[in-house]
């Protein structure tokens, strides 16, 4: 079955713009270039601690095959993880697995 998570992060203070920057031109490019499909990609309005996008996953077996493919990888590791841990705090971020209801949009 299909689902999504919804991941929330907490950017650095003055570090918004280097993120979006970041997670739009390197991270989900990079992402959707390999299958991920990412469904929105949101910032605070008024607090720019506040990150949030949203992936979906067809199942279990997809998401943990495209995990390996991304995050396995050596620019991962040795470039871009390096970037991300200088623009969020990493440890606190929240990831939370969800399914659509049927009423939503969103299936």
């Amino acid at each position: 079955m299909a689902f999504y998570e919804l991941r929330q992060y907490e950017i650095r203070p003055g570090c918004m713009e280097a993120w979006l920057d970041l997670i739009e031109n390197t991270i989900i490019p990079g992402q959707t270039a390999l299958g991920f499909t990412v469904s929105g990609s949101f910032r605070g309005e008024e607090d720019d601690s506040v990150y949030v996008w949203i992936r979906r996953f067809e199942s279990e077996e997809e998401r943990v095959r495209l995990y390996e493919a991304y995050y396995g990888t050596d620019e991962w590791k040795n470039v871009v993880l390096p970037k991300v841990q200088e623009l969020i705090f990493r440890d606190r971020n929240k990831i939370t697995r969800i399914v659509p209801t049927p009423g939503s949009d969103m299936q």
